[in-house]
């Protein structure tokens, strides 16, 4: 006999739809797993100090991180079919949010930013970094590249302090410092792969102050003005590292081993940059598997304490 509308469903059935409903965003989580671990070289030894209970959870938002990304920077498509595949995937994130998804991704998103109340705040301000790298090139001043960092960076320092339940101001602060370090670290880093991509983010007050031109980087011109700007670069960002140190004390010890790794590795990049002496524009400093290795036992030393 077949259940009519309206009346209880078959025995059974209700059931079998939770368990194929769990099936599929277990699948969903495995493949964010997946994903993870094949696009981000780090993804393996940041799961190693977070939770068990919490890697499917940070991979699937690593995974809507780096596909946004993916839209904005890969292939060969127009900046306005970029920006709006961009506000399609946007569009996408609206109704993960509201339960209109019938995708598994989307589906084991909206669960992971509902079981742990992550702030969708944080991941429309990542998609606004995405567009905004689209269609703008230069920033006048800090300013304006530290409006860019509120936004491309600081949300995922965010996100992983709510993953962990903390909330505090203070620890949102230094957090925040933290990444905005890092995403500067970021732009020192690739000076030279930016230019090839037309974006300088360097602010151009400050080029002009040290007396920089713009076709130095097209050209690759190294003197001791770029020399300059770069040094003084590097040393403000120090004092960011500086005072997102302060974060440590306020960490479950794990996550503290692994921000503490973290701020260690954005810091030996700086180091190199100074090795170059500041020739960012022909050299691109990286980390090497001994620089891995010293920063695991920095840490370790920290965990001891």
């Amino acid at each position: 006999m077949q259940a009519s509308a309206g009346s209880s469903p078959v025995p059974g059935t209700m059931k079998n739809i939770v368990i194929e409903e769990n099936k599929t965003l277990e699948q969903a989580y495995l493949n964010a797993s997946k994903f993870a671990k094949s696009h981000y070289e780090n993804f393996p030894v940041v799961s190693l100090f977070l939770p068990k209970v919490l890697r499917k959870h940070v991979a699937v938002v690593y995974q809507f991180a780096r596909q946004a990304d993916d839209i904005a920077d890969e292939g060969n498509l127009s900046v306005e079919c970029r920006v709006q595949n961009l506000e399609l995937y946007e569009e996408s994130l609206k109704k993960c949010l509201n339960g209109e998804s019938k995708d598994g991704f989307w589906d084991a998103l909206k669960k992971t930013i509902s079981e742990f109340q992550l702030s969708p705040k944080h991941f429309f301000d990542l998609l606004s970094a995405f567009k905004q790298d689209l269609i703008k090139k230069r920033y006048g001043s800090f300013g304006e590249v530290l409006d860019y960092c509120e936004r491309s960076a600081n949300p995922v320092g965010r996100i992983i302090l709510e993953f962990f339940g903390i909330k505090e101001p203070e620890a949102v602060k230094y957090s925040d410092s933290i990444c905005t370090a890092l995403q500067l670290t970021n732009f020192y880093q690739d000076v030279s792969v930016d230019i090839i991509k037309n974006r300088i983010y360097l602010p151009l007050d400050e080029l002009k102050k040290f007396d920089v031109e713009q076709n130095q980087f097209e050209f690759k011109k190294i003197n001791a003005n770029f020399r300059q700007l770069l040094e003084f670069q590097v040393q403000r960002n120090r004092k960011l590292y500086k005072e997102g140190r302060q974060l440590l004390s306020l960490l479950p010890h794990r996550l503290r081993r692994q921000i503490y790794m973290t701020i260690l590795g954005g810091e030996k990049i700086l180091e190199k940059i100074e090795a170059l002496d500041y020739d960012v524009l022909n050299k691109r400093p990286s980390l090497s598997k001994m620089d891995y290795i010293k920063i695991f036992l920095r840490s370790a030393v920290l965990l001891n304490d």
